[in-house]
């Protein structure tokens, strides 16, 4: 029997010791489903340089392309969100039915607004109508296209914000913000959802417009209930109680969709839990608390939003994905009642025990078994390695040309 094998059966006899369902722990793990952005795949940088590696995805066909890889090698990242104008083609039945054929599904559809010129003072908030009336059509354009590949999803980060005092009236922009999105959500056929994120600064420096989760559920109250808030990893600042935040949202029914990346300053869209996976962790354990109790509907879009610029583009995505799972699977085995009892008697060390136990637990053998079971390799980023993917990529695209500028989430 391999070595893992007797690992995998010593630590179900440890969790059947403890009071785990395994069955329905690897029930919930074969059924998780983490997007993959198709913007990961490509060639990025800083605001300082984009930087470019062989082999990297040059068109919308490579990025999907290579997101087929962590999907076969991982099981569990079967779509893939577009962002427009990046991935834009003339036929979006052509390229859904290309993705259908590599075993994927289109996921969100993400607005671009903070690029073209005319945005420099804002997009939906800018003072100009005709520019707002630009953003806007923009994004009707995403809902047509949403439609036409069945996504379900609008996502939507705005950079809209200002650099200086007085630079414009922050109210008067917040209601153009809402009038802009009413018309949006108007067009979005049910059930479409818009999930709308937030970000605690940059581009712009001296306010954001939508630049925490309250004015990002505020907005959504406005809009509707297929309104939802996008939580990102790294779009707070240093110190946030990110888990805090999920709790609320959830239990307000406002948690549409969670970006994972990491960071240690600002927006550095590192590799999930490459700096702080207790904190993943923690967050994972809210996530399954709300999915755990029966008065929350939880529909909740799981993303990786990352723009890893110096690690190999799938390799990166994979570790990733595989990352979510393995923190997925750490917060299943978190023994709830053992919880709730200590919680109920302010037995601190003991509620907090609790969770270090779970996180404790090494779950590779686990996870291993279930991929096992789902017939895929059990280590995959070995496989992936091992396949010649990477090199067939490189001799195929050679060295990707870099864009004009920064693309990043």
């Amino acid at each position: 029997m391999d070595s893992w094998k007797n690992a995998y059966q010593a630590l179900a006899d440890d969790l059947s010791a403890r009071g785990v369902n395994l069955e329905a722990v690897k029930t919930a793990l074969k059924a998780q489903r983490i997007e993959t952005p198709s913007w990961g795949y490509a060639d990025s940088g800083t605001r300082f340089h984009v930087f470019t590696q062989d082999g990297a995805a040059q068109t919308t066909e490579q990025k999907l392309a290579d997101a087929a890889q962590v999907q076969k090698y991982s099981g569990i990242a079967p779509s893939v969100a577009m962002h427009i104008p990046w991935d834009k083609v003339d036929d979006y039945a052509a390229l859904e039915q290309y993705a259908s054929d590599l075993g994927l599904e289109l996921g969100a559809i993400n607005p671009n607004l903070f690029q073209d010129e005319e945005y420099m003072l804002g997009s939906l908030c800018h003072p100009d109508a005709a520019i707002r009336q630009q953003a806007i059509d923009h994004c009707l354009e995403c809902v047509e296209i949403a439609k036409t590949v069945k996504s379900s999803i609008i996502s939507l980060w705005l950079a809209d914000g200002t650099n200086y005092p007085g630079q414009d009236n922050i109210r008067q922009r917040r209601r153009r913000l809402l009038e802009a999105l009413q018309v949006v959500y108007a067009a979005m056929p049910d059930p479409m959802r818009i999930l709308v994120e937030y970000k605690f600064f940059e581009p712009a420096f001296y306010m954001t417009d939508l630049g925490d989760w309250g004015m990002s559920m505020l907005m959504c109250q406005k809009l509707g209930d297929r309104a939802q808030v996008l939580v990102d990893l790294g779009h707070h600042p240093l110190g946030t109680n990110i888990e805090q935040i999920v709790a609320i949202l959830i239990d307000e029914g406002r948690l549409g969709g969670f970006h994972f990346n990491n960071k240690k300053f600002a927006d550095d869209d590192l590799t999930v839990g490459s700096v702080n996976p207790y904190e993943l962790f923690n967050i994972y354990n809210e996530l399954i608390d709300g999915e755990l109790d029966p008065t929350v509907d939880m529909d909740v879009a799981y993303m990786i939003d990352q723009s890893h610029n110096v690690k190999p583009k799938i390799e990166a995505m994979l570790q990733s994905v595989l990352m979510c799972q393995d923190t997925y699977a750490k917060a299943l085995l978190v023994d709830r009642a053992k919880l709730a009892a200590a919680q109920q008697a302010g037995d601190i060390v003991g509620a907090e025990e609790t969770l270090r136990d779970a996180y404790c637990t090494d779950v590779r053998p686990l996870l291993k078994q279930v991929r096992t079971e789902m017939d895929l390799p059990i280590d995959p980023l070995t496989a992936y390695r091992a396949s010649g993917y990477y090199e067939q990529a490189c001799e195929a695209r050679g060295k990707a040309k870099p864009s004009a500028g920064y693309q990043g989430a």
